[in-house]
């Protein structure tokens, strides 16, 4: 065991993408098992998590490296000016593109057709953008600033991990303010019933002894 950790620590250091997708690898599966608890399950969804898995480290993983180190290219300063520039652009340029393949690409591994993960994209793109849009800036020029290049698809992968519990956190809220709204709605319809027989009883029975009167007599 100590053999096989010394080897992947010799590969992770001679190429930092593979530490970036081992811990996308993990992290990712692991955000999607804690996101299933908050948002209540019962009995946990291991092969969702194992998608999860396999999106996050083959695909998440290799393609921020690359967009990293073409930032660092580009911007090769780690002042703090060079560091605001590269996530607003990441802002414009890498995360729309990284939300659409996400919903796509986790869309194609349940098997759903094209057009249904298309309109997938369509639906959940925009809501995810505006919230992402007010923390990612943040957190990465947190990591251009101040985290060490070999170690930014790990911080990201992190952050990740806490972006991804927050919008379950969201989503549970969501779903228990909707399910308080029509407990309330069921009860003014229930309570808009009983108002309703009540004031309709008495005039049928005003009507039924309007009726009756005239064969007393």
């Amino acid at each position: 065991m100590r053999i096989i950790f010394v080897k992947f620590r010799e590969l992770s250091q001679k190429y930092p993408i593979v530490r970036g997708m081992a811990s996308y690898s993990i992290i990712w599966p692991t955000g999607s098992l804690i996101q299933q608890k908050l948002l209540g399950q019962d009995e946990l969804n291991y092969l969702q998590a194992l998608r999860f898995s396999l999106y996050g480290g083959f695909f998440v993983a290799p393609t921020l490296y690359c967009w990293l180190r073409s930032s660092s290219y580009f911007w090769p300063k780690s002042d703090l000016k060079s560091a605001i520039t590269k996530a607003l652009i990441e802002q414009v340029t890498y995360s729309p593109a990284a939300m659409c393949c996400f919903f796509f690409g986790m869309n194609l591994l349940e098997m759903k057709p094209i057009a249904e993960c298309v309109e997938e994209v369509k639906r959940k793109f925009w809501p995810t953008y505006k919230v992402g849009v007010c923390v990612w800036p943040v957190l990465q020029t947190i990591n251009f600033f101040l985290v060490p290049e070999h170690n930014r698809v790990v911080y990201v992968s992190f952050c990740s991990l806490i972006w991804t519990s927050f919008l379950a956190y969201m989503k549970a809220l969501e779903a228990q303010n909707k399910q308080n709204r029509l407990t309330k709605d069921n009860n003014i319809k229930h309570k808009g019933d009983f108002v309703s027989n009540v004031n309709t009883e008495p005039v049928s029975q005003v009507e039924d002894k309007s009726k009756r009167l005239p064969v007393l007599r």
